[in-house]
């Protein structure tokens, strides 16, 4: 993982593009803080997978939870 501030980033895109295209990770901070990073395409999907494990229920009734939403929208009108 390399970290780089945002006016490195711009001022140098294309080296951060070709790292993140060799499959590294650019993580981009301003001012101190984390508002970003670069990963590949081939790396978001797992990246985004990884973030979701243990978020959903894995007793989730989908039925149940779609005439809740039914419910809710109905009552709207």
């Amino acid at each position: 993982m390399t970290i780089a501030t945002a006016t490195e980033v711009q001022n140098n895109f294309g080296r951060f593009l070709k790292m993140v295209q060799e499959g590294k990770e650019v993580v981009i901070i301003k001012n101190g803080t984390e508002v970003a990073r670069l990963i590949s395409k081939e790396q978001t999907v797992s990246f985004l997978s990884d973030s979701l494990v243990g978020v959903l229920s894995s007793d989730v009734d989908e039925k149940k939870v779609k005439a809740e939403r039914v419910a809710r929208y109905e009552s709207v009108d």
